[in-house]
């Protein structure tokens, strides 16, 4: 795992400069060896992170005649067998990494490589001879990718803050994203929060020629539930994992684990047979996972390495936090991951994790909804609208509200992923100034009119792979893991197990008592029984704890009052929030650490 930067720019003078400017902000994502490439069009930079072929596996990195220029960032997990092709047809090769068979792919395939990969992956590829830049995503969004186009230039960096050392980047707030990102809690449009900057959608590539930029779609999941029992499938997503974190370990360095109390890191770890396991929590029995996991790294002959994140370094560490995410990010947890990728850096290149897995195999407790609300659902929908509008008008809570309100609503009206924190409504009323930001409903509308004919269950996971997976899972995986030089490998998210994952039966993925029903089943195969079973915590993090308490409150509230929030905010609604949750009258924690941590970012990145 690297980390790239470069630009399309013949008119730019001093291209060495930027481009070492460039590349000494992402010095993180690979602190192993550095290199360039430089012609009067185009300049490409590279940090590289050594995992494969160690000695020789530098970048840039060129094919037999120099024609072509590869820089990359990820892992091919399928590298060897590729390469055997490629020799067999003529290609040589000069190291044993697995770069190179993308050089060499690109030559023999073209864009149609990508059909062949296996693997986590960003990368660039260029054309001397036709002056034409190759570039692509991987299949999930794993890895990053941002560009911008102005002034007849166009920039690429695997970070954002990259971007911005090159002279043609303005740093300007999109106060779109900002709406947007108050619903969703992280950075939810193509567009990123620094105006004119966007990501490289997942499964997409792109060609730039003659200074005309097309961006095409090279995959696509799709679920299809087919024939065979339960067994067969406990069969089949059994063995289909346990090949995936073989392919995942292949290293010529230590590789880690992560380890939570989750079913997901479990059955990673209990298949791993690696060299350490890597835990944190906190002072508080229901927000720390440390003794569940040294137990089961105990059972597995793994050594556990654990760490108790107190308070003060938790809050103390949010700013250089929302540095590395280079974009806001309100997911609690992305700052232990930041702690648990420090831990595992001290001893390991690289960490096996379990992201991935809920999206693939049904794992959310929401995604039960559809079952749990489906006798009330026979209703008339014009009955159910009704007595939703009759609870809507009621002043108070009541037991059994939120579920008439929720019921009487179509799947693709209520439904944007798994964190909705502010209704457009609310939204509105909490921003000073109005933006043309989407409804979110509408954001995710193209999504749904895709899978209009499947399952309700099976509707969910799609927009949750598309938005939440991609803005919010792994953007912290890569960010958090990357900060420290480490690399994060996700062997559920693996081609070959979502060919096995699409065909699973909704009813063998949720029922009224389970999720990831089928992946629980295999996962026993592997586990104690009470570990498979386990109810999801995810890194759970006390802030709803933390911000009833006097010195955190305060915190939040001179940041909730100073000028950057009067700039964006009715900061008299934003206290109003923190002191309805301080006194209990409602849970309001993951609202205002939507907004403290837009703020915190903005700090960083326009204040400092």
């Amino acid at each position: 795992m690297c980390g790239f930067c470069g630009f399309i720019d013949t008119d730019l003078d001093n291209k060495d400069l930027v481009l070492t400017n460039m590349m000494d902000k992402i010095a993180h994502r690979g602190p192993d060896s550095s290199g360039k490439y430089i012609d009067d069009s185009i300049g490409m930079g590279f940090r590289r992170l050594s995992f494969l072929d160690l000695a020789a596996g530098a970048q840039p990195l060129y094919n037999e005649t120099g024609r072509y220029v590869l820089t990359f960032n990820g892992e091919i997990y399928n590298f060897q067998s590729i390469r055997e092709t490629l020799i067999a047809r003529g290609h040589e090769f000069k190291t044993h990494s697995d770069s190179e068979v993308l050089i060499h792919g690109y030559e023999e395939y073209g864009t149609s490589l990508l059909s062949h990969l296996r693997g986590m992956f960003a990368f660039v590829i260029w054309d001397k001879e036709t002056q034409t830049l190759f570039g692509a995503r991987d299949f999930f969004g794993i890895k990053p990718f941002y560009y911008t186009v102005t002034d007849n230039t166009f920039v690429y960096a695997s970070e954002i803050k990259s971007l911005l050392q090159h002279p043609n980047v303005k740093k300007e707030l999109n106060e779109e994203a900002l709406e947007t990102y108050l619903t969703f809690q992280y950075s939810a449009l193509p567009e990123t929060f620094f105006k004119g900057i966007f990501k490289l959608p997942p499964a997409h590539y792109f060609l730039i020629k003659e200074g005309k930029m097309t961006v095409h779609r090279y995959w696509e999941p799709i679920f299809s539930a087919t024939g065979g029992s339960l067994e067969e499938y406990v069969d089949k997503i059994d063995a289909q994992m346990k090949e995936s974190i073989e392919a995942h370990k292949i290293s010529d360095v230590e590789v880690g684990c992560f380890l939570s109390s989750g079913v997901d890191s479990s059955y990673v770890a209990s298949c791993f047979n690696g060299d350490n396991t890597f835990t944190v929590g906190f002072d508080n029995e229901n927000y720390n996972e440390i003794s569940y996991a040294k137990e089961l790294s105990k059972e597995i002959n793994i050594p556990n390495k654990h760490k108790v994140i107190s308070p003060e370094e938790y809050w103390e560490v949010l700013p250089k936090v929302q540095y590395h995410m280079d974009e806001p990010l309100a997911d609690p947890s992305a700052v232990a991951l930041y702690f648990v990728s420090e831990l595992a850096s001290k001893h390991v290149k690289g960490v096996l994790s379990g992201e991935g897995a809920d999206e693939l195999f049904g794992g959310y407790n929401i995604y039960k909804e559809p079952i749990d609300t489906a006798g009330y659902r026979r209703l008339p929908k014009f009955f159910r609208k009704l007595l939703a509008l009759a609870a809507s008008l009621i002043p108070f809570k009541f037991k059994g509200k939120n579920f008439l309100m929720r019921a009487s609503k179509d799947i693709e009206e209520r439904f944007i992923g798994n964190a909705f924190m502010f209704s457009a409504k609310e939204r509105k009323a909490l921003l000073k100034a109005s933006s043309n930001a989407p409804d979110p409903f509408e954001l995710v509308k193209p999504l749904y009119d895709k899978v209009k004919n499947l399952e309700d269950v099976t509707k969910m996971q799609y927009v949750d792979m598309h938005m939440w997976l991609a803005g919010d899972i792994l953007l912290k995986a890569d960010k958090m893991s990357m900060a420290h030089s480490l690399e994060l490998r996700v062997p559920f998210l693996d081609k070959k197990v979502f060919e096995v994952a699409a065909t699973v039966p909704v009813s063998y993925k949720v029922n009224k008592e389970n999720t990831k029903y089928a992946m629980r089943l295999a996962a026993k195969r592997n586990l104690p029984q009470a570990v498979a079973n386990k109810k999801k915590l995810g890194f759970p993090v006390p802030i709803r704890v933390w911000l009833k308490e006097e010195k955190y409150y305060h915190i939040v509230k001179e940041t909730f009052t100073n000028t950057a929030a009067d700039k964006y905010f009715d900061t008299q609604k934003l206290v109003n929030l923190l002191d309805q949750h301080r006194q209990g009258k409602a849970d309001n924690s993951r609202k205002i650490w939507t907004i403290f941590m837009f703020l915190v970012w903005h700090k960083v990145y326009f204040e400092s």
